[in-house]
């Protein structure tokens, strides 16, 4: 994959961050050469998507452009793996020195970065050590293995019977193990059998939870502090805390998946530190390399950590020189620019303002930080508002029906945030 990424397509990338001036934008009806990108994926590629009929070339902070050369604010920030904006210059600038210098060892080798890497991000979020991998699934995947060894080595649970609590309408991806934790049939259908030792209970129901966490097998209860793909659905205050009370008091590991809500997404750098928290591994993906490059994270403690042994699990290119140099770099610029502090001011400022659409439009406004939704009355199709919003100069899309996900890159400043709610609200109150 990464052989793809010559020096002449860094240097491209690197091109799109010198033009200064906009390109021109062009007439909605001339779209012969997005038609053409269409058409192209619909005839060589797996229809495994149903992207929104737009085909963008460049990115910049907040903004993407398409083929034509409109201009478009990006609202989606690729599910917020995008949270330092597009082609920052410093995660750029290090995914260009090191790709010059060493790409991939393999883990067969060591090599001078991961040592660095792993050093800066379990200092950063007081683990004592890190696995690393490639992508958020791999992330979730990685949590399950060390939950499942530590509950047999350190819990003693009977070999082959340990579970793991899973909360409904969870996502964390879609593999084979994803979907079998699954509660969308969108996801599991048609791919059986699942795997086993794994079992689901209702988000944000403690009773549930407690009850499910009695059982002497179960090692672990993984759930997203917010669920992002659900719809940005947001717990009740003090369901964190409580999580992490009765995971404790029945020894079972709790799975913090913030491969969506960490890094600065929801005004703090991890959605558990409103409830001054912290799981028991730690799971990180998307903006741990600004969008960039894959990488993604399991943290957790040496009681847990070192119960896998070499040879147990790992990656080919988990923890390779360039990933962990881009992953250094994007988690400096989450602190340096105080990303967290201004995806908190933006997103009071997004839900104050959206709130005030009519009620009888958009029935629920709802988020933390920079991660938001509405719901659009039934009467309404939010598919239809996304391609107006398209129209109008900005790109989001829909989930679960009638919702819609609102989630710029964090640099986004005052001006710009106003500028978009407007183009939210005129295109919503001229539905």
């Amino acid at each position: 994959m990464f052989s793809k990424l010559s020096t002449r397509g860094i240097a491209s990338r690197l091109s799109c961050m010198a033009q200064k001036s906009q390109p021109k934008e062009t007439s909605p009806t001339n779209t012969s050469r997005s038609e053409a990108v269409f058409a192209r994926e619909q005839k060589y590629g797996a229809h495994n998507y149903h992207p929104l009929p737009v085909a963008l070339s460049r990115g910049e902070g907040v903004h993407v452009w398409d083929v034509e050369g409109k201009r478009y604010y990006d609202y989606l920030s690729a599910y917020s793996a995008v949270n330092q904006g597009h082609c920052h210059p410093k995660i750029i600038q290090a995914l260009t020195e090191q790709s010059k210098k060493l790409a991939l060892t393999s883990r067969a080798f060591y090599s001078d970065v991961l040592g660095e890497y792993e050093e800066y991000i379990t200092k950063l979020f007081g683990y004592d050590k890190v696995l690393p991998m490639n992508t958020g699934v791999e992330g979730c995947e990685t949590a399950c293995k060390l939950a499942r060894k530590w509950g047999y080595v350190k819990k003693q649970i009977p070999e082959n019977k340990a579970k793991i609590i899973f909360a409904r309408n969870n996502f964390w991806g879609r593999t084979l193990a994803a979907i079998s934790a699954s509660s969308d049939p969108s996801s599991y259908g048609g791919f059986g059998p699942y795997m086993p030792g794994f079992e689901l209970i209702d988000y944000n129901n403690l009773e549930q939870l407690e009850k499910a966490l009695q059982d002497p097998t179960v090692c672990a209860f993984m759930v997203e502090p917010i669920q992002g793909e659900a719809g940005v659905v947001v717990p009740d205050e003090g369901y964190l805390r409580k999580v992490r009370e009765l995971c404790t008091k029945h020894n079972v590991l709790w799975i913090g998946d913030e491969v969506q809500t960490g890094l600065a997404r929801t005004g703090r750098m991890l959605a558990v530190d409103y409830e001054e928290v912290r799981p028991d591994i730690l799971i990180l993906g998307k903006a741990l390399s600004g969008g960039v490059y894959p990488v993604s994270a399991a943290l957790c403690n040496d009681e847990v950590m070192l119960c896998i042994k070499p040879g147990e699990h790992g990656s080919t290119y988990g923890g390779n020189p360039l990933g962990c140099r881009v992953a250094i770099a994007a988690l400096e610029v989450l602190q340096e620019e105080r990303l967290a502090e201004n995806a908190f001011k933006m997103g009071q400022l997004l839900r104050g303002e959206l709130s005030k659409l009519p009620k009888e439009v958009v029935s629920v406004v709802r988020g933390k930080g920079l991660l938001n939704a509405i719901v659009i009355n039934s009467k309404y199709d939010a598919w239809d508002v996304c391609l107006k919003l398209r129209d109008n100069g900005l790109l989001a899309k829909p989930t679960h029906g009638d919702i819609i996900r609102f989630a710029p890159p964090l640099v986004i400043n005052e001006a710009q945030m106003l500028e978009s709610i407007d183009i939210i609200k005129k295109t919503i109150l001229n539905m």
